[in-house]
C-alpha cells in the first residue's frame, strides 16, 4: 500500500487527458515545485504525448498503467469521453485512490457507481485562465470524500489559481458562471474592439485599449473590495458619455440577455450530467 498524507508526500499524480486544461495543470504543478518524476499523464495522440514528455520531462502512460501507479487520478477528458475511460479505470483503481474530476457536468455519483466501492471522488469546475495561473476552481466532495481529500485537491490546484468549496448541488450553476465565464468576457471584448474599429481606431490599438481596460477593471474588482455598482457609478458622470452608453445597453436588454445566457449554460450542464445516468 502506498503511503498517504499531504500532497507533498504523495507518490504520484496522474493527469488523465492532457488537453489544454490537463497540460495547464501539469505545468502549474511543476512550477509549484512538484518533481516531474512524481507526475504522469495519459494522451491518446502519440505525437502530442511525445511533445509533452519532451517539454515537461513527464512520463506519458496508458490509462491502466497510470491508474496502477497513482495516488491521485485527475480526470481531465471531455465529458463525452468519460464512459470508455471509466471502463478502463474500473478494474485497476484501488478504493483508496483519490479521483479528481475536471469534467463539466458530470456528478461524483457517476464515478462512484463505476469505480470500486468507497473510492473518494472530488468534483472540480476549473476554467481556462488556468493556462496563465489565474483559474477560478470550485471543488465539491463526493459521498466518500472527506475534508482531507478537499485539502489535497486545494493544494493541487493552488499553483494555477484560486479555489472555492461549494456543495455539489451548486456545481451546475458554478459551471455556468465561472466555468464558461471567461467566454462571456472574451465575447464582450471582441464586441468592444469591433466598436473601436467602427469608430475609426485601428484594430491593434483598439485591442490594446480594451484589453488593458479589462485588466485594470478586473484588478479594481479584485483588490478594492468595492461592489461593481459603486465602481461603475464612479465612472458614470451626470449627463456624460458613460451614462449614454449604459442607457443603450439597458435599452437593448444586455443585462437580461446575460441572465438568460448563464441560465442556459446551467441547463446544459444539467443535461450533460443526465446523459450518463443510465450507464
Amino acid at each position: 500500500m502506498r503511503a498517504r498524507g499531504r500532497l507533498g508526500r504523495m507518490t504520484t499524480i496522474a493527469v488523465l487527458g492532457a488537453g489544454r486544461i490537463g497540460e495547464a495543470l501539469l505545468s502549474g504543478l511543476l512550477q509549484g515545485g512538484r518533481p516531474a518524476a512524481e507526475l504522469v499523464f495519459t494522451e491518446k495522440h502519440p505525437d502530442r504525448a511525445a511533445a509533452l514528455s519532451e517539454r515537461y520531462g513527464v512520463r506519458g502512460l496508458s490509462v491502466p498503467d497510470a491508474a496502477a501507479c497513482a495516488d491521485v487520478l485527475v480526470v481531465a477528458v471531455k465529458p463525452q469521453d468519460i464512459e470508455p475511460l471509466l471502463d478502463e479505470l474500473a478494474p485497476v483503481v484501488e478504493p483508496s485512490t483519490l479521483v479528481v474530476s475536471l469534467c463539466a457536468g458530470l456528478p461524483t455519483s457517476l464515478f462512484e457507481k463505476r469505480l470500486p466501492e468507497g473510492t473518494p471522488v472530488v468534483r472540480v469546475m476549473p476554467n481556462t485562465p488556468m493556462l496563465v495561473g489565474q483559474a477560478m476552481s470550485a471543488v465539491s466532495a463526493g459521498s466518500h470524500a472527506g475534508p482531507e481529500h478537499l485539502d489535497l485537491v486545494e493544494e493541487l490546484l493552488s499553483p494555477v489559481g484560486k479555489v472555492a468549496r461549494v456543495p455539489e448541488s451548486q456545481q451546475d450553476a458554478v459551471t455556468a458562471l465561472s466555468g464558461s465565464g471567461p467566454a462571456y468576457f472574451f465575447y464582450l471584448v471582441e464586441a468592444m474592439i469591433d466598436a473601436g474599429i467602427l469608430l475609426g481606431i485601428p484594430r491593434d490599438l483598439a485591442g490594446q485599449l480594451i484589453i488593458q481596460s479589462a485588466v485594470g477593471a478586473a484588478a479594481m474588482l479584485a483588490e478594492g473590495g468595492q461592489h461593481p455598482v459603486i465602481l461603475r457609478e464612479a465612472v458614470t458622470s451626470p449627463g456624460g458619455t458613460t451614462i449614454m452608453a449604459i442607457r443603450e445597453l439597458e435599452k437593448h436588454g444586455v443585462r437580461a440577455a446575460m441572465l438568460a445566457a448563464i441560465e442556459a449554460a446551467r441547463d446544459r450542464s444539467v443535461e450533460l450530467g443526465r446523459a450518463h445516468e443510465d450507464h
